[in-house]
């Protein structure tokens, strides 16, 4: 059974951090790259950001940039988004998601949601101004 398993969600102020965490399992880790997608009540879901550890590439949606860092732990089969300097607009539910890592034109399409083949349930990040 494919499970992506969020964790670290929580409530911060403006300013603060949070390290969010998923675990995957149940498919090739090493096959995907993982992503993580946010939700917004009432907004489309977005990419965040995303690691395909067969090449170490990272990519990063322009609102977060300089803000999140997005790694892998290839022998356990884990990803952390670290988030600083969190805003309110960042309020949303965060989602960790795998897209095969052989997609093609995967640069172009690594934010659209389409493409991710398994979905995490989600973890709510909930941040006060």
């Amino acid at each position: 059974e494919v499970q992506l398993v969020e964790s670290g969600g929580g409530l911060v102020q403006a300013g603060g951090s949070l390290r969010l965490s998923c675990a995957a399992s149940g498919f090739t880790f090493d096959d995907y790259a993982i992503g993580w997608f946010r939700q917004a009540p009432g907004k489309e879901r977005e990419g965040v950001a995303c690691i395909r550890s067969s090449d170490g590439s990272t990519y990063y949606a322009d609102s977060v940039k300089g803000r999140f860092t997005i790694s892998s732990d290839n022998a356990k089969n884990t990803v952390s988004l670290q988030m600083n300097s969190l805003r309110s607009e960042d309020t949303a539910v965060y989602y960790c998601t795998a897209i095969p890592k052989d997609t093609l034109l995967f640069r172009l399409r690594v934010f659209n949601p389409g493409k991710y083949r398994y979905w995490g349930q989600g973890t709510q990040v909930t941040v006060s101004s």
